[in-house]
């Protein structure tokens, strides 16, 4: 039997040989840690449905960010819970709010990690609906003074990007003209841009205590089933005002994700959401699959699509696993 020159296994043989060609590589600089803030001090209270993640008081958090760092990650996304909801969403905006305590004090502890902020108000509601609610209607333009109110004061608190993740439209003018008018025309948007209304969210929404009290969020996150709609979504965006644009989540709109590095000359981030984690997790705390390889091969594949970032809650367990 006559073999071919060309044997794709000559450069399989070992790891040093694989490590020369390699031609996709995941680094510490690529990835956000999510991060849950709630009241109380001394609480680190774990999430059920998505082992090894936990809910955080803000002297904890400053602990997990020291340790975040310590890693060689560059950059957290913090999400707050509220010890009181309202229909309106009071404390997402509010100067005394979780979320700015947190990041005042990150940017007081640890002043070299990159500050991330969701905007939304789903959080904060007792509907647990992003927007503003009339009946079982939520409304998109009245809810865009909240959001960019939520905005200001996450900038106000020194917020380096605000990530408004609602997806209502017009969302990233009204946050831009708001954050400009006030003086921060240096707080960066980054807009979850291609957000799809996802059965992969469930775990999030125990930890944010953010499940809709009726109906769904499909009137306002995108269908599943539209590619092309999800890039008149990141171009509107840009217009707007948008510095990045994301794809929420991240696994299953891979296609997605490589038409945007293809069409768009920003940063792309992509959210390896909390199902995705819990998956992995899940499966890998029964035995069924090799865990630690099974994470780094999906961040790798996010990686490998397009993302220059990749929020993902098993951020600080890669980064311990990568090269300096």
């Amino acid at each position: 039997m006559s073999f071919p020159r060309h044997r794709q296994r000559r450069f399989r043989r070992t790891e040093r040989l694989r490590a020369l060609v390699r031609e996709t590589r995941l680094s510490r600089e690529d990835l956000v840690l999510p991060l849950f803030v709630v009241e109380g001090r001394s609480v680190r209270e774990p999430v059920t449905s998505m082992p090894g993640v936990h809910r955080h008081s803000v002297d904890q958090l400053l602990l997990e960010c020291k340790r975040a760092r310590d890693l060689g990650l560059s950059a957290v996304i913090l999400f707050g819970v509220p010890a009181a909801k309202d229909a309106r969403g009071s404390g997402a905006d509010a100067p005394d709010g979780i979320v700015q305590r947190a990041v005042e004090a990150l940017k007081r502890e640890t002043p070299e990690l990159v500050v991330i902020t969701d905007v939304c108000l789903c959080e904060y509601t007792d509907h647990g609906h992003c927007g503003l609610v009339e009946g079982e209607e939520v409304l998109n333009d009245p809810s865009l003074q909240r959001l960019a109110d939520t905005a200001l004061s996450h900038a106000r608190a020194g917020a380096d990007i605000v990530a408004p993740s609602d997806m209502m439209d017009g969302r990233v003018a009204a946050i831009r003209t708001r954050l400009d008018e006030s003086g921060f025309e240096q707080v960066a948007i980054l807009s979850y841009a291609a957000k799809f209304a996802s059965a992969y969210y469930g775990p999030f929404r125990e930890a944010a205590e953010s499940t809709p009290g009726f109906g769904d969020r499909r009137s306002y996150q995108m269908d599943a089933a539209n590619r092309r709609e999800a890039l008149r979504e990141m171009r509107l965006d840009l217009e707007e005002g948008a510095d990045a644009l994301m794809v929420k989540p991240a696994l299953p709109y891979l296609d997605v994700l490589t038409d945007a590095a293809r069409i768009f000359d920003v940063p792309l981030a992509a959210y390896h959401v909390s199902g995705e984690y819990a998956m992995i997790a899940a499966a890998a705390e029964r035995g069924w699959i090799d865990g630690e390889r099974a994470m780094d091969e999906a961040l790798l594949a996010i990686k490998r699509a397009g993302a220059d970032l990749i929020l993902t809650y098993a951020a600080a367990e890669v980064a311990g696993r990568l090269p300096a």
